[in-house]
């Protein structure tokens, strides 16, 4: 299940770039400041070819839609959509590479690890999940960006100031060098990672009493026990067997612990 749900954070990143690419717009040609005058004088003021050549630019781009008006560039709104949908991908990536990470340390799942890879120079066991951990930091550094793109268009004055072009040089290109690097990291660890079933069977056979309470509760409210009561012993008894585990290092019996509750006698253990 797990895995689906970063599935389906993938798969809502590739709705936002079709939307992105169905509603992305040029801003065609307008002339230096936008108003395409110099345009109405090339086609003798004839406003259908001037519309007809932005048309033109847009199929030659392969982008249908145009901007109605602009000043001297576009609207700088439209990086922000941009650096927002690469955003979009990074948290999809982020999500993904923590939970490995994770599920690494708990034993249960590893990334890729190459027979003379070095997790540690100073301590050799070590199987440090580099790739993930790479694919968590550019993907923090993109998800920085789209407030860049949005301070950007709210600080242009009028028309248009000069002092976006240095900073969009450096942050556009950027975001999509690190989206690709992650996502090329990402099918990486995909299509190599190792599972390991047994010990998540052995974690989950050890949390197994305190996911079935919800089904005993639940079957015992059918057969005509008391909610309130029951959810509150169930509650007290989870308390002292997690204690038992956690401080003695002894196994879950919960569910010996309900078996001798006289409340829960009309459940079928």
């Amino acid at each position: 299940k797990r895995a689906t749900l970063w599935m389906q954070d993938l798969l809502s990143d590739v709705d936002n770039i079709e939307f992105l690419k169905s509603a992305l717009k040029l801003r065609g040609a307008k002339g230096t400041t936008g108003t395409q005058a110099s345009f109405m004088q090339l086609f003798d003021n004839d406003f259908d070819k001037v519309l007809k050549l932005d048309k033109m630019i847009g199929e030659k781009m392969g982008v249908e839609g145009i901007f109605d008006v602009t000043g001297q560039t576009y609207p700088r709104k439209a990086d922000y959509s941009v650096l927002s949908m690469l955003s979009g991908i990074a948290q999809s990536a982020f999500k993904f590479s923590t939970d490995i990470r994770l599920l690494q340390n708990m034993k249960e799942i590893e990334e890729p690890f190459e027979k003379a890879q070095v997790g540690s120079s100073a301590m050799a066991y070590k199987r440090n999940p580099m790739r993930t951990e790479r694919i968590s930091s550019l993907a923090r550094f993109v998800l920085s960006l789209p407030i860049n793109a949005a301070i950007t268009a709210g600080t242009q004055w009028f028309e248009r100031t000069l002092d976006d072009s240095a900073n969009r040089r450096i942050t556009i290109p950027q975001a999509f060098l690190a989206v690709d690097a992650i996502l090329e990291i990402y099918l990486n660890v995909v299509d190599n990672m190792v599972v390991y079933e047994k010990v998540i069977r052995k974690h989950i056979m050890e949390e197994l009493p305190f996911m079935a309470t919800e089904t005993i509760l639940m079957e015992a409210v059918k057969v005509g026990g008391d909610r309130q009561i029951l959810h509150e012993k169930i509650r007290v008894h989870s308390m002292e067997a997690a204690k038992r585990v956690k401080q003695e290092g002894l196994n879950n019996d919960l569910l010996d612990r309900l078996k001798g509750d006289a409340d829960f006698a009309i459940f079928p253990f």
